[in-house]
């Protein structure tokens, strides 16, 4: 009986070995697969961020570039209307081509 009994502590003292080893083991798999989960969660938050940054450098230059061409257009229907108003009388054109004659430099 003293035999048996000790056997079954031997048993029970090798399940106990057995059971922390396992849960041990269950431990480091469970850190390896969070810290794992966690590098791939930075990795695509890293490429969600810098394509959105991307996205709105292009959205920003396309809109300077659309400010840019409206501001050209603008200015340019401004000038136009600013020399039809001078030019209007065939003297003011004569003075104003004689003023760049005199104006430009001539080799």
């Amino acid at each position: 009986m003293s035999q048996l009994q000790a056997d079954n502590e031997a048993l029970l003292k090798e399940a106990r070995l057995e059971r922390d080893t396992m849960l041990k083991e269950a431990r480091g798999v469970k850190d390896r697969i969070i810290g794992e989960a966690k590098e791939k969660a930075g990795a695509e938050y890293d490429k969600i961020v810098n394509s959105a940054k991307n996205a709105i450098h292009n959205e920003k230059m396309a809109a300077l570039t659309e400010i840019k061409n409206q501001v050209s257009t603008l200015s340019l229907e401004i000038a136009e209307k600013l020399l039809r108003d001078k030019l209007e009388s065939s003297d003011e054109q004569k003075k104003l081509i004689e003023k760049y004659i005199s104006e430009a430099k001539l080799n």
